[in-house]
C-alpha cells in the first residue's frame, strides 16, 4: 500500500508540474506554447479557470496523500535500530579494569 501510495504521489507531482506550466502568469510562461490549443479546445476563458481549479485540487490530494503515507508505514516487522543496537552491545562489553602501572620513564634525562 505504501509503494503505491508513493507512485500516485510521484504522478500528481509531475501532472502538477505540468499544469502549472501551462497556466499563464505575468510573462505568458509556457502558455503560449499550448495556448492556441487549450484554447481552441476549452474557450478562451475556461481554459485558465480549469487549469487553476486542477491545480488546486491536485495540491489538496497531494497534500492528503502525503499525510496518509505517515499511517500507510508498515512499523510491525521492524526491530531495534543500528544505534539501539550498538548501545546494547557497548553495554555488554565488560570494560577492562585499569591497571596502576607506572608510566614508562623516559631515557632522555
Amino acid at each position: 500500500m505504501f509503494t503505491f501510495i508513493i507512485i500516485v504521489i510521484a504522478l500528481i507531482g509531475i501532472l502538477m508540474t505540468l499544469i502549472i506550466l501551462l497556466q499563464s502568469g505575468k510573462g505568458g510562461g509556457l502558455a503560449g506554447i499550448a495556448a492556441g490549443g487549450t484554447q481552441q479546445v476549452l474557450g478562451a476563458r475556461t481554459a485558465p479557470d480549469i487549469l487553476e481549479k486542477a491545480t488546486w485540487v491536485l495540491g489538496a490530494v497531494f497534500i492528503l496523500l502525503c499525510i496518509a503515507t505517515n499511517f500507510a508505514i508498515d512499523r510491525g516487522t521492524t526491530g531495534p535500530s543500528i544505534i539501539q543496537q550498538g548501545a546494547q552491545e557497548q553495554v555488554q562489553t565488560p570494560v577492562a579494569p585499569p591497571t596502576n602501572t607506572p608510566p614508562p620513564a623516559d631515557d632522555n634525562q
